[in-house]
C-alpha cells in the first residue's frame, strides 16, 4: 500500500515538472525585485532572446489570454561538446478553459530535423542548430504552433546551489556513482554533487524517469532555500547565474502574468505521453519510433487544446 501511495505522489509530481521549472525559473528572477529591481532589469534584457522569426509583441497569446503553447529544453552542455537537449517538454495552455497539457517527448524519437534535411533523434535537433531549430523540429513533428520557449544549460544552472551554499533533500534510493554515494535518506550536496545526482540514469532501475524524480528534487531545494528572507543578500548572485544559463523569449510582463496563471492552472493539469512506441535500431543506432495513430491521436488533442 505504501509503495502504491509513493508511485502515485511519484506520478503526480512528473505531471507538474515542467511547469514547476518555468514557475522556479519565475520565482528565481523575480525574487530581488524589492530590493535589486536594476539587476532583474539587467539578467532579463540577458535572458530574453526573441526567436529568429519571432512575432510582433502584440501578437503574444500569453498577454491576450489566448491559448499558447511552450517548449523547455533543459540542455546537458558539457566541455568540448555543443549539447543535446536531455529534456524536452511540450506544454499547452488554455487560459480560458484554466486547464494545461503537457507532453514529454522521448530524446530518442527519429523524425524530421528541420533545417537539417536529415532524419535523427528529436534531440539532435538542438545540437545541429540550437534553440530555433529545436522549436522547428518540435512544431513540424507535432504540428502545433510552438509560441514560447524556455532553455535551461542544466550544467551551469546547478552553479546557484553553491551559491545558496548547498541544498538538502530528502533520498528514496540508495544510489553510488564512480566514487559519489548517496544513501537513503536526508543527503546534502553541493553543486557538484548535485550534478552527477541529477544525471544518474542507468544505476537507477527506474532510468529515465527515476532521473526526473530527483531533478525535480533538486529544483524544489534550490527554489525553497533561494527563497528565504537571508538568501536576499545573495540575490545578485543568483540573478548572475540565471542570466549565464537560461535564455527564454517570455518578457518580464509575461513572466508575471504566467505566474497567476500557475496558481490557477495548478490542479487542472493533463500529462499526455507516449506509450505505443517501440524502440528500432537503425544502421546500428537506436531510435524511439512513435505509434502513427497513437502520434496522430496526441497531434489533434494539443491542436483542439490550442484551439487551431
Amino acid at each position: 500500500m505504501e509503495q502504491k501511495m509513493r508511485r502515485s505522489k511519484e506520478k503526480k509530481s512528473k505531471k507538474k515538472i515542467g511547469l514547476w521549472i518555468i514557475v522556479s525559473l519565475c520565482t528565481c528572477i523575480l525574487l530581488a525585485v524589492g530590493v535589486a529591481f536594476y539587476n532583474v532589469h539587467k539578467t532579463m534584457n540577458k535572458i530574453h532572446t526573441p526567436l529568429t522569426e519571432e512575432k510582433q509583441e502584440d501578437d503574444k497569446p500569453v498577454t491576450k489570454a489566448a491559448p499558447f503553447s511552450v517548449l523547455l529544453l533543459g540542455v546537458d552542455e558539457r566541455k568540448a561538446d555543443s549539447g543535446r537537449s536531455d529534456t524536452m517538454i511540450v506544454m499547452t495552455v488554455n487560459p480560458e478553459q484554466q486547464t494545461m497539457k503537457m507532453l514529454s517527448i522521448p530524446r530518442d524519437t527519429r523524425t524530421e530535423i528541420i533545417g537539417h534535411q536529415t532524419v535523427d533523434k528529436i534531440n539532435h535537433a538542438y545540437a545541429f542548430g540550437g534553440v530555433q531549430m529545436a522549436v522547428d523540429t518540435v512544431a513540424h513533428f507535432l504540428e502545433i504552433p510552438i509560441d514560447y520557449y524556455v532553455f535551461i544549460n542544466m550544467e551551469g544552472f546547478l552553479q546557484i546551489i553553491d551559491t545558496v551554499g548547498g541544498i538538502t533533500i530528502d533520498n528514496d534510493m540508495e544510489l553510488t556513482y564512480d566514487q559519489y554515494h548517496y544513501p537513503e535518506g536526508e543527503v546534502t550536496l553541493n553543486g557538484e554533487e548535485a550534478l552527477i545526482f541529477s544525471r544518474i540514469r542507468y544505476e537507477d532501475p527506474r532510468g529515465d524517469f527515476g532521473r526526473q524524480i530527483r531533478q525535480r528534487q533538486i529544483i524544489e531545494a534550490v527554489m525553497k532555500k533561494a527563497a528565504t528572507p537571508s538568501m536576499l543578500l545573495k540575490a545578485s548572485d543568483m540573478l548572475e547565474v540565471v542570466g549565464d544559463n537560461v535564455r527564454m523569449n517570455f518578457t518580464m510582463k509575461e513572466l508575471w502574468q504566467l505566474q497567476g496563471l500557475y496558481k490557477e492552472l495548478n490542479q487542472q493539469m493533463e500529462q499526455l505521453s507516449f506509450q505505443q512506441g517501440a524502440g528500432e535500431r537503425i544502421e546500428r543506432i537506436w531510435y524511439y519510433i512513435p505509434d502513427e495513430a497513437e502520434l496522430q491521436t496526441i497531434r489533434t488533442t494539443l491542436q483542439t487544446h490550442l484551439q487551431k
